[in-house]
């Protein structure tokens, strides 16, 4: 399904216009180095810890694009299943429940060849089929306020999809009835304008390529090449070009066949990787802009262009390998 040969830093060149994991493994070891006790992130506000389960599992992701640093994957993995670390990020199932966050823990297990039936006790895929509205929509069971958008509907067909049972058909038109009138997708369900954004629209063209709804995709995917930079960057909001939207963006231009785009925003964050020249620190790190590296979001930066450097897509992605 997923192939890729093991390549050493000092690569030649030309490698930097292919799908090569040089560039990926490197900074994949950057960011394995920054887990506390190697399993986990961690976030500090006024003195007091709090675990970043959301990081952990774009982690997650980011290894098994990467093909490596498995081991830490594996503990990532092992943290999430923690009870309280667990309910405190998906839910506890009858009073609070989310369906973006069980979606996308949901895929991480399934990434990583665990039964997401079965997760820490939890079964997430009947948690997630129970959380979907009969207009086909995700919505969050809780009484602090509606947090689902696009991404809770993308990550839940994604998860779906590799199900015996496979994704719902209402809940795949749900999300394609969401897009804009130019093929973008905004990040919220039934704003009265509609405003296309670059990651959300990344990711809803990935779960309609992986429950087979490629014609749907490919109007998407031609929003997303207008709107990429002549550098190969793409940019949410302010518009500057950036880590995070270049490496979601290039992800999903790969898994929908735009190759040339995937290799230019590729390219780019190549450009913002901190190679063997730079600071031991950074060495391998993503900021998500030029030169910036901000310890608050350089993390989640780099685990996100990781998605872009080595380019293969949520439909196919695994651990395996």
């Amino acid at each position: 399904m997923l192939i890729a040969s093991v390549t050493v830093c000092g690569a030649a060149p030309a490698r930097a216009t292919s799908f090569t994991p040089d560039r990926a493994d490197l900074a994949a070891s950057w960011l394995a180095r920054q887990m506390t006790d190697g399993q986990r992130f961690e976030d500090e506000f006024g003195g007091v810890v709090f675990p970043n389960q959301s990081l952990t599992v774009d982690a997650v992701f980011a290894f098994a694009t990467a093909k490596t640093a498995g081991d830490y994957g594996a503990r990532a993995m092992a943290w999430l299943a923690r009870p309280e670390i667990l309910s405190g990020y998906a839910g506890d199932g009858t009073f609070t429940s989310y369906a973006g966050t069980t979606a996308k823990l949901a895929l991480a297990a399934q990434v990583r060849g665990i039964d997401p039936a079965s997760f820490g006790g939890v079964d997430l895929i009947g948690r997630l089929r129970e959380l979907q509205q009969p207009s086909g929509r995700f919505s969050d069971r809780s009484p602090f306020g509606e947090f689902s958008n696009i991404f809770t509907q993308s990550f839940a067909l994604l998860a779906l999809d590799r199900t015996a049972a496979g994704a719902p058909p209402a809940a795949s038109s749900f999300l394609v009835a969401a897009r804009c009138a130019d093929g973008g997708y905004p990040l919220l369900f039934g704003q009265p304008t509609c405003v296309s954004e670059v990651d959300t629209t990344a990711m809803a063209v990935q779960a309609l390529i992986a429950v087979g709804r490629h014609s749907d995709a490919a109007v998407s995917l031609r929003w997303l090449v207008s709107v990429q930079h002549a550098d190969g960057g793409f940019g949410n909001y302010s518009g500057v070009g950036n880590a995070t939207s270049t490496g979601l963006a290039g992800q999903a231009l790969r898994a929908g066949g735009r190759i040339g785009a995937a290799i230019k925003a590729r390219s780019f964050l190549i450009g913002l990787q901190g190679g063997r020249a730079a600071d031991p620190g950074w060495r391998g790190a993503i900021p998500n802009t030029a030169g910036f590296f901000d310890p608050f979001t350089t993390a989640r930066a780099t685990a996100l262009a990781i998605l872009g450097l080595a380019g293969f897509g949520f439909p196919y992605l695994t651990a395996h390998g």
